[in-house]
C-alpha cells in the first residue's frame, strides 16, 4: 500500500514522502494516527497544488520582505528623547520605541526582530541590524536627538 505521509515519522520518512507500507501498518497505525493519507490520485493531486500555493505565498512574502529591506536600508529615523544636565537620556532607547519611530515612517517590523549591538544611551547616530527573515539582515540608521 502506498501512503502519503502528512509528518515526519521516525524510520519511515519526512512529511510529503511517498512510501511503500504493510496494509496493516499503513491504514491502522499511520492513517489511524493521522500521520499519513492513501496516496491515491487525488490525495496526491491535491498535496501537489498545496504545495504550488504555499511556494507562491513564500514568494509573494520574500518579494515584500526584500521591499521593505532595501527601503530600510535608506531610511533614515529620527527619534526624540527627553535628556539630562549631563547630555545623556533618561534610561536607554527601547526597541519599541524604535520600532514605534520606523512605523511612523511608513516602515512597519516586528520589534523583536530589532538587533542592537549596545544599549543607546546618549545622542547620536546609531546603526542597527533587523532580522527579517529568509537570511535577510538588513542595517539601517537612527538619528536620536535631543528634547
Amino acid at each position: 500500500m502506498k501512503v502519503l505521509l502528512t509528518q515526519d515519522v521516525k524510520g519511515l520518512g519526512k512529511a510529503g514522502e511517498v512510501k511503500e507500507v504493510k496494509e496493516g501498518y499503513g491504514n491502522n497505525f499511520l492513517i489511524g494516527k493521522g500521520l499519513a493519507k492513501a496516496a491515491t490520485p487525488a490525495v496526491m493531486a491535491q498535496y501537489k497544488a498545496e504545495q504550488k500555493k504555499q511556494a507562491e505565498e513564500d514568494a509573494a512574502e520574500l518579494a515584500r520582505l526584500k521591499e521593505l529591506a532595501a527601503k530600510l536600508e535608506k531610511a533614515e529615523v529620527k527619534l526624540a528623547k527627553k535628556i539630562g544636565a549631563n547630555g545623556h537620556l533618561f534610561g536607554a532607547i527601547t526597541k519599541d520605541e524604535i520600532a514605534h519611530a520606523f512605523a511612523e515612517a511608513g516602515l512597519e517590523f516586528d520589534k523583536k526582530s530589532i538587533e542592537i549591538a549596545h544599549p543607546i544611551k546618549e545622542v547620536g547616530k546609531f546603526e542597527i541590524s533587523i532580522k527579517l527573515g529568509h537570511s535577510l539582515h538588513p542595517k539601517t540608521h537612527i538619528e536620536i536627538v535631543g528634547e
